[in-house]
């Protein structure tokens, strides 16, 4: 971070002073005595190990930041304004409802950190000078800057991003529902499997960002520049109401349930590809073994407790589904997207079909970042290729699943 005029503010701590900062804000928010608010204002950290760091509402106005590794940390309400963060580790660190104004997060690594509610509009530190009144703190690169940052899955829903500059940021599986990105400079950002949905994109410049299977649900893309954007596969408003061969999905949905709860003896099994189900809202509970519905569409639905053993999904979108306590056991999910799903509870492991005979869960080259399969039963299941980055395994049953060696 540079000045126009020489530094007058910042100051160096070394690493037992920002110990002891630290240990007085812990007693801060505990409530216990000699207590203190971390107060590492314009002070220099850059490329200290603050790993883990509970920094919750701490201000950290102007300080140096650069290079710092603050992965895991915990800045919820942090006030970061002006902050310097160029090529920090911020990987799966919370910021929720930071104050990031002015901060400079060229080349950061955010990859899966929870952003929402934070704001990252531009914003300057005017600094007294007895000589000269009034002079600006800048960054060696710009102001409010996120271009060349690595933010894959990031959490920004909510955020406040109006004229964020984040040229060739890599925004990959990030959740920006609602996020206001109004004269936002995007220019050829990735933001492929993203979630827009809601976003404010106002006069913002998409021109040559790749917005593949990106969900556009409310979103005016006309109020944008998006010349050159890569919009295949992505996902604008549900349907209303789906048809496949002059029937309407509930009532085949509806036929596929009774065959189910009739062992056969009434309705039809049903099958579809490409099939949007998003229109339905929610399936939640519903039995629905053996369904066949490779490449559909079912992100965000709510699918909890959901009975499919057996079936086909192969290559489908249930990004954020709501999968909790689900039976997929023996279920066909290769190459499915899964990411930020909750699969809580869910039962993904062998379906018995026979004496001595079984049909394993396949999630060869599932896509699986972010998602919450805490308590998840996956005994025996293929978990080949798959990305499992960021998930949460906490209480998972993989005993004799097949993954790729460590």
């Amino acid at each position: 971070m540079t000045e126009t005029a020489a530094p007058t503010l910042i100051r160096r701590l070394d690493a037992s002073a920002v110990k002891a900062v630290m240990e007085a804000h812990a007693r801060y928010l505990a409530g216990t005595p000699g207590g203190r608010r971390a107060n590492l204002s314009y002070a220099d950290l850059s490329n200290m190990a603050l790993h883990g760091a509970n920094l919750v509402e701490a201000d950290l106005s102007g300080a140096w930041l650069k290079g710092a590794i603050l992965s895991g940390a915990d800045l919820t309400r942090a006030t970061l304004f002006g902050c310097d963060l160029r090529e920090a580790d911020l990987r799966g660190a919370r910021l929720v409802k930071a104050d990031l104004r002015g901060a400079c997060l060229r080349g950061a690594n955010l990859t899966l950190a929870d952003l929402s509610g934070c704001d990252l509009r531009e914003g300057q530190i005017a600094l007294q000078d007895q000589a000269n009144g009034f002079r600006i703190l800048n960054h060696e690169r710009k102001a409010g800057e996120l271009s060349y940052a690595l933010a894959r899955g990031v959490n920004l829903a909510g955020a406040q991003m109006n004229g964020a500059l984040a040229q060739s940021t890599d925004f990959t599986d990030a959740d920006l529902n609602g996020a206001s990105l109004s004269g936002a400079r995007l220019g050829n950002a990735r933001m492929d499997g993203a979630n827009l949905t809601g976003a404010d994109v106002t006069g913002a410049d998409l021109s040559g960002a790749s917005l593949k299977r990106a969900v556009l649900n409310g979103v005016n893309l006309e109020d944008a520049d998006v010349a050159g954007a890569d919009l295949t596969g992505a996902l604008s408003a549900p349907p209303r109401m789906v048809y496949v061969d002059e029937r309407s999905l509930i009532d085949i949905l509806d036929d596929h349930q009774r065959f189910c709860d009739s062992a056969g003896a009434q309705g039809a099994p049903g099958g579809f590809r490409g099939v949007d189900f998003r229109g339905l809202r929610q399936m939640r509970g519903r039995h629905l073994t053996g369904l066949k519905a490779p490449g559909s569409i079912f992100f965000g639905m709510n699918m909890q407790g959901i009975e499919m053993q057996g079936c086909d999904l192969t290559g489908a979108d249930l990004r954020t589904a709501n999968l909790r306590d689900a039976d997929l056991r023996g279920a066909r999910l290769g190459g499915a997207d899964l990411s930020r799903a909750d699969l809580r509870g869910a039962r993904l492991g062998p379906l018995t079909i026979g004496e001595g005979r079984f049909v394993r869960t396949d999630l060869s080259g599932a896509i699986l970042r972010g998602a919450d399969l805490s308590g998840a039963s996956a005994q025996r299941a293929r978990l080949m290729g798959a990305d499992m980055t960021g998930a949460k395994l906490d209480g998972a049953d993989l005993r004799g699943a097949e993954m790729e060696p460590a």
